[in-house]
This record gives structure tokens, C-alpha cells and sequence, in this order.
């Protein structure tokens, strides 16, 4: 890939996509360049990757020819307000902030860019992210493959319409918060039957992430998997029996449905 990269904001999120930019060796070190406030958080990026390094966001504005905007949503006025004369029209500005549509992020920026709205989340950081993925019309499918390709290095990605974003925000974004609580809970269960802490988190977080990888791969259905540990009369649906009578399931869905309700709000 014959293009600068640029990243305005070095966050966990601007950290885990280099990471996975420069291990998949979709370009060199040196046409990486991130700015941020913070001299000291640019020296560690700087010592860990190699990248190119500025507290100046207009200078990453006019290197970069894939520009990701990695702060937070209530910071993009203030941020575009800074760069939007130094951004090219061939410029391809990646968003990651929830809630940020393509055509209020084209409005800041007073002029018809090409935008691709993106949602990771943080197992990227392990090289285990999932991403949605929603360009405006005027991307080509080549600049397309290009952001896929960058998503695709630390983990997967799928390209959805705008209007699952929020959904997507809700399933996906907020979700590994969830999924750390049942880790959390699963292990203190194991603690309380006297387990030690440092076995019971790893007994738990490798069920979550052999029974994810099943899902994956096998292309069952959740409940079919489910089944087949559930012998009858059984460990298992015992289990199962006080998750139902304890609401797992509906507390689950509400959580989904009120990051996706959050995720609405901040796009109005």
C-alpha cells in the first residue's frame, strides 16, 4: 500500500489499529504519523512503532491519504475546525467515534469528502477485533479494500449500512464491557467454590473464547452448541436453569438495547 496513514488522537484504539497495520505490513513504520497533545503518550508510540510523530494535527492532516480521527465524538468539532482546510479532497477520513454520521462529520468539515464511518472495538488490541464498516458514495471499491484491508489486520470487519451502526455500536462496541462482567462473575463463582483467583480467570475467559470460536467456526446455531453440553439431568442445564430463572438473557438484550439507544442519542 503506497499511502501515509495518519492518526489524529493516540488512544487504545489509534495503538491497537498501528499495532495491526504495521505486524501485517501494510506499509512501512515511516509512513505512519500520529499527533496528540501529549508529548509523553507520542514517545512511547514512537519507541514501540517507529512511526512518525507531531502535536501538530494539521501536519498529520496534510501528509496523511488515509486519515483516522481517533478522539473522542465530543472532540471532532474542535478537531475539524483545525484541519478541514488541510484535508485534500482526495483525503479518505476514517471515523471511529460512535455516533458521528457521515453526513454531520461532512458538514464539519464544510465540503464533500470522502468519509468511511467506522465501529471497532478494543480486542483489537489482541488482534481480535470485529468492525463495521459504512463508506459514503463517493469511495471507490479500491479505497474500500484499502480500509478493509486495514481493519482485517487486527481482526474482522464487515461492510453494513449507516442505519445498523448504532446496533453495531451495541452488539460490538460496547459488548467486550459486558462479556468482561460474565468473565468477572464466572471466576468469582469459581472463588467462592475455592478456586484460586489467578485459575478461575483463566478456566473462565478460555470457555468464553473456545465457545466464541466454536460459534464461529462450526456456523451452528448458539443454542444448538448449547444442547450439546446439556446433558439431561446433567451439571450443565442445572446451570442454565438458574440463568433463565435469573434473567440472563432479558438483561442481556436490555444492555444491547440501551448502548444502542445511547448510541442513537449521540448521533442527534
Amino acid at each position: 500500500m503506497d499511502k501515509t496513514i495518519g492518526f489524529i488522537g493516540s488512544g487504545n484504539m489509534a495503538n491497537a489499529m498501528i499495532g495491526g497495520i504495521l505486524k501485517a505490513k501494510l506499509v512501512p513504520s515511516n509512513q505512519v504519523i500520529c499527533s496528540d497533545p501529549s508529548e509523553t503518550k507520542l514517545e512511547k508510540m514512537k519507541q514501540q512503532y517507529g512511526l512518525l510523530i507531531t502535536t501538530d494535527n494539521n501536519e498529520v492532516a496534510t501528509k496523511a491519504d488515509i486519515l483516522v480521527l481517533s478522539v473522542k465524538p465530543q472532540f471532532y468539532p474542535e478537531v475539524i475546525k483545525q484541519i478541514k482546510a488541510q484535508v485534500s479532497d482526495n483525503t479518505i477520513i476514517v471515523v471511529i467515534a460512535a455516533g458521528q454520521k457521515i453526513e454531520a462529520v461532512k458538514k464539519l468539515f464544510e465540503k464533500n469528502i470522502k468519509v468511511v464511518r467506522c465501529m471497532p472495538n478494543t480486542p483489537a488490541l489482541v488482534g481480535e477485533g470485529m468492525a463495521a464498516i459504512t463508506p459514503c458514495p463517493m469511495v471507490l471499491p479500491e479505497e474500500l479494500d484499502l480500509i478493509c484491508n486495514i481493519f482485517n489486520s487486527f481482526g474482522k470487519c464487515e461492510i453494513i449500512p449507516e442505519k445498523l451502526m448504532d446496533v453495531v455500536t451495541g452488539v460490538s462496541g460496547s459488548s467486550p464491557a459486558f462479556i468482561f462482567m460474565i468473565i468477572e462473575a464466572m471466576a468469582d463463582g469459581a472463588v467462592l467454590e475455592g478456586m484460586p483467583r489467578d485459575k478461575a480467570y483463566t478456566f473462565a475467559a478460555q470457555a468464553v473464547l473456545g465457545s466464541a470460536k466454536m460459534v464461529l467456526e462450526t456456523k451452528k446455531h448458539p443454542a444448538e452448541l448449547k444442547d450439546m453440553v446439556c446433558s439431561p439431568g446433567g451439571t450443565t442445564i442445572e446451570g442454565v436453569s438458574v440463568l433463565e430463572e435469573k434473567g440472563l438473557r432479558t438483561s442481556l438484550i436490555a444492555a444491547i438495547q440501551a448502548a444502542t439507544k445511547k448510541s442513537k442519542d449521540l448521533s442527534n
